[in-house]
């Protein structure tokens, strides 16, 4: 078991994001200061989840303002930090500007993240919170990776600004990440590449993408079926743990694939079924891939090329060392489904 000691504060960027929720939780409920910063720290409505969860904790929470794309924000919130948790970036599949919206904030964000941690006195680690999107493309790149499988060693070149620009936002902010930290003595990098994030949020009002995918599995958008479009999920709580032990295990080195279960959008509805089949109109059968290909650029603005690609193509990806190297056990899929599933019914997002 690793230990985590106390005696030194930590930095957790983008502290109420639905990853970061989780892993505030982990540290203090281990007895350690957290130094959490947030556009603004007065927005209680943001701050309200973690506030509940520091009052009844052994650690103390710290909120500080700081942005992205202001240069040396971050200054104030880092000094006297042991470990840096940069997990701030934007996940949207939505976006009408991606430089402004995705690559911007990722790629600046993280030289702004990393550069102050380069300037400042004690810390001795950073944790970047990447992405298996820093890997790969589309499921089928799976198939043209060594042994048809997604490694460490295996770095994202199909992404680009006009094909799938968070993806390449992820890709480009991590090679960042690894050119700052190369360059300098101070502080070791480790860096955390989950695949799709699933499972119940400490916020209230989730943002993430994974709970739109979750919320057409409920409100009768698949109920005709759902595509078996080939991806990796984790949950967000594994995810968390994983950042503890990248950030407090000494051997910890390099890029570490999180990654629960190797699966697809199909297999996620039918988790559901038993719970919850017999109420809401849960996926139980496959689209065929003709009609997602005829059909999604039109309702769900779906290029074609991403439906050759990733529709009836499996995902594939090796997570051996983040069992290895972080010691890292994974929740079944459907407890993760179904807990975060309820969580959504009980917010009302089914409209019931």
């Amino acid at each position: 078991m690793t230990t985590f000691p106390t005696d030194e504060p930590v930095l957790v960027t983008g502290a109420t994001g639905y990853v970061a929720g989780w892993l505030v939780k982990e540290l203090l409920d281990a007895g350690i200061t957290v130094h959490a910063t947030i556009r603004d720290p007065g927005d209680t409505r943001k701050t309200a989840h973690l506030q509940e969860i520091a009052a009844t904790a052994p650690g103390t929470l710290r909120f500080f303002k700081a942005d992205l794309l202001n240069e040396g924000s971050y200054a104030e919130a880092m000094a006297g930090c042991a470990i840096v948790f940069h997990t701030a970036s934007p996940f949207t599949s939505s976006v009408k500007d991606p430089q402004r919206e995705l690559i911007d904030p990722a790629v600046k964000g993280t030289r702004n993240v990393m550069e102050t941690a380069a300037r400042t006195p004690g810390v001795k680690r950073v944790i970047v919170t990447s992405s298996c999107a820093a890997i790969y493309t589309d499921a089928i790149d799976c198939s043209k990776a060594p042994g048809g499988v997604l490694t460490e060693d295996v770095w994202n070149t199909s992404a680009s600004l006009d094909y799938q620009p968070y993806s390449y936002s992820k890709t480009l902010a991590e090679q960042e990440a690894w050119k700052i930290a190369e360059a300098q003595e101070r502080f070791k990098l480790v860096t955390v590449n989950p695949s799709l994030v699933i499972g119940p949020a400490l916020n209230d009002r989730p943002t993430s993408e994974s709970f739109n995918i979750v919320r057409q599995m409920g409100d009768g958008t698949m109920k005709r079926g759902a595509p078996k479009l080939g991806l990796g999920v984790v949950d967000v709580r594994d995810l968390a743990r994983a950042h503890m032990e990248a950030g407090y295990r000494e051997d910890a080195d390099g890029r570490h694939i999180i990654s629960g279960h190797n699966t697809n959008i199909l297999e996620l509805g039918k988790a559901l079924i038993e719970k919850y089949g017999d109420r809401y109109p849960v996926p139980r059968q496959s689209l065929p891939k003709w009609i997602v290909w005829l059909v999604g650029p039109i309702v769900g603005d779906i290029s074609r090329k991403f439906v050759a690609n990733n529709v009836d193509v499996k995902w594939r990806a090796d997570n051996t060392k983040s069992k290895r190297a972080l010691g890292m056990t994974y929740r079944p899929m459907k407890t993760s489904m179904e807990e975060m599933f309820q969580q959504m019914i009980d917010a009302g997002a089914f409209g019931k």
